[in-house]
C-alpha cells in the first residue's frame, strides 16, 4: 500500500514536469555524460521474425565524422554499405562495387543506405535524437498506462520537412528510462507500430535497449525483435 501511495505521488509531481523538462531528464538517464554527439562505436543487431531467417547486422557509427557503415551477410556474401556524409560507398565479401547491374543485383541504393543510417541512428540514439532540429516536443506530459504499468508519456511531432509520423515515447515516472515508444503514420487510423524495450546494453557510456520487440497498433501483431548481441 505504501509503495502504490509512492507511485502516485511520484506520477503526480512528474505530471508537472513540462515535456522538455521531462526530455532532458531522460536523456541524463541515458546518456549521463553527454557522450551521444561524440559517439563511436560498433554494435551488432540480430533481427529475428516469424518464419524467416534471422538476420544479423554489423554496425558502426561515428557521429563526429557522419559515418555510417552497415555489414549483413545475404546470400552467403558479406553486402556493406557505408555512409560518409552525403557519399555512399558500396561492396561485395570487402571488394568495391560501382557498376549499375552490380549494385542492381544486390538491390543497393543511396536512397536505401540513407534510410537505414537514419533508421539505426535515429532508434539507438533516443531520446537523444529527440533534441533534434525539427523535432516539435508536446510540453504537456501526459500518464498513460500500458501493459500495467503506469508511464509518463511525450508525444513528439515533426516539422514537414523532417517527418509526418506522430510520435510517443514512455518512460518510466521514477527512473525516466525510456521502455516503449509508439508511432502513427495516421493516428485516426490507429495505424503504425509500438515497441517494448527490455533490458539494457551500456555502449560508450550510454544505456541502449537491448532488446526491441515490434506490433503493430492495430492488432497487437508481432512483427520482429531486433536484439543487441555483441559490440
Amino acid at each position: 500500500m505504501l509503495f502504490f501511495c509512492f507511485m502516485l505521488v511520484s506520477i503526480g509531481n512528474s505530471q508537472e514536469l513540462t515535456g522538455s523538462e521531462l526530455l532532458e531528464k531522460a536523456i541524463k538517464y541515458h546518456d549521463p555524460n553527454g557522450n551521444w554527439n561524440s559517439f563511436k562505436g560498433d554494435l551488432v543487431v540480430s533481427m529475428t521474425r516469424p518464419n524467416k531467417d534471422k538476420r544479423v547486422s554489423e554496425i558502426h557509427i561515428d557521429i563526429p565524422a557522419s559515418s555510417f557503415v552497415l555489414s549483413t551477410h545475404k546470400n552467403d556474401s558479406l553486402i556493406t554499405s557505408k555512409v560518409i556524409n552525403n557519399e555512399c560507398f558500396f561492396s561485395v565479401d570487402e571488394k568495391a562495387i560501382t557498376a549499375k547491374e552490380e549494385l542492381k543485383k544486390h538491390k543497393l541504393t543511396f536512397k536505401r543506405a540513407k534510410l537505414m543510417k537514419d533508421y539505426y541512428t535515429y532508434l539507438y540514439g533516443l531520446p537523444m535524437k529527440l533534441k533534434d532540429e525539427g523535432t516539435i516536443i508536446n510540453e504537456k506530459v501526459t500518464s498513460k498506462e500500458f501493459n500495467g504499468k503506469e508511464y509518463l508519456v511525450l508525444k513528439v511531432n515533426y516539422e514537414e520537412s523532417v517527418g509526418k509520423d506522430t510520435w510517443y515515447f514512455y518512460f518510466d515516472p521514477s527512473t525516466y528510462a525510456m521502455e516503449v515508444y509508439q508511432f502513427y503514420h495516421d493516428e485516426t487510423k490507429n495505424d503504425g507500430e509500438y515497441i517494448i524495450l527490455t533490458e539494457e546494453e551500456e555502449i560508450e557510456g550510454i544505456k541502449m535497449p537491448k532488446n526491441r520487440a515490434w506490433y503493430y497498433n492495430k492488432d497487437n501483431a508481432y512483427i520482429a525483435t531486433d536484439a543487441l548481441t555483441g559490440k
